[in-house]
């Protein structure tokens, strides 16, 4: 099963739900950026979390989220769009830990719980919406949830998981976003609030074979949920060789002349997909002559 993302309402339009499947997408995250075990947790959550969130968006518009919680994987950044597209990375990320206390893998202690929270919402025509809390746990999906809370003010619940094989690849990823929409009433509101003390984590759900739409009927019951549509997900990232040449005549034909002479090529490296672009001596003669 491919991965993808589905979007639906339920309780007859008292709920807004997202569910997606993302073994593959961070799967491919972690063999580009060989992350160990709590790191591709850490990413895998945040890639699934922005995966949804872009999935709340319209058209070209994207998003960025940072998370910079003061711990040793430094700081997580994920980009993701309305189209299914995300890319992601983490400062440090060959970090990991014994499980914690629940037997499960430490994500807290690697992210921190002393920073931020914030995602860059740019939708369109100069238009950035920008909102940040403090991180409340660590665990990502509790701080997405105190984000809809106190950012965006939707009384949300957010279910992120991320299971790792012992040779370090991604054994199941994903994860919901349940948020109550004005109006909803407290019977509704009590149901979703039990089912969502009984289930068992998601990444569970997922390693069980759940698709996003069991997912759903899983957290809000069966019968309860109308389908709109599914997106397919991808990690994919917007990185080639013409842009960082840009980027490379934008220094200035003295800073490429100093690259000729120091090192006869020059090498860049994308960091949200680790791939490498070498600049011979001739392209960046090339490069240096559109500079002047």
């Amino acid at each position: 099963m491919k991965d993808y993302l589905v979007r639906a309402l339920a309780f007859e339009g008292q709920v807004r739900a997202y569910a997606v499947k993302s073994t593959d997408t961070v799967g491919e995250a972690q063999r580009r950026h060989y992350t160990w075990p709590v790191a591709s947790a850490a990413l895998g959550r945040t890639m699934s979390a922005g995966l949804m969130m872009g999935a709340m968006l319209k058209g070209d518009d994207n998003l960025t989220i940072k998370i910079e919680g003061g711990g040793p994987i430094g700081v997580i950044i994920v980009d993701s769009n309305a189209k299914g597209e995300v890319r992601g990375y983490v400062s440090n990320p060959h970090v990991h830990f014994d499980l914690n206390e629940q037997g499960k893998l430490d994500v807290r202690r690697a992210v921190g719980t002393t920073g931020m929270l914030s995602v860059v919402k740019d939708i369109g025509l100069r238009d950035y919406f920008t909102g940040q809390v403090p991180i409340v746990s660590g665990e990502l999906g509790e701080d997405f949830t105190y984000y809809f809370a106190t950012s965006e003010q939707v009384p949300s619940s957010v279910g992120v998981g991320v299971l790792v094989n012992p040779d370090n690849t991604i054994k199941a990823a994903g994860g919901f976003i349940i948020q109550l929409m004005p109006g909803a009433d407290d019977e509704t509101i009590t149901k979703i609030e039990n089912r969502l003390k009984e289930i068992p984590p998601v990444s569970k759900l997922i390693e069980k074979g759940l698709t996003p739409e069991q997912l759903l009927e899983a957290v809000l019951g069966e019968g309860n949920v109308s389908f709109l549509d599914t997106i397919p997900v991808t990690f994919t990232c917007k990185c080639s060789k013409d842009r960082f040449a840009a980027a490379i005549v934008s220094l200035g034909a003295d800073e490429i002349d100093d690259m000729i002479d120091k090192e006869g090529q020059a090498e860049a490296q994308c960091h949200f997909c680790n791939e490498k672009y070498i600049y011979s001596r001739e392209e960046l003669e090339q490069l240096k002559s559109d500079a002047k």
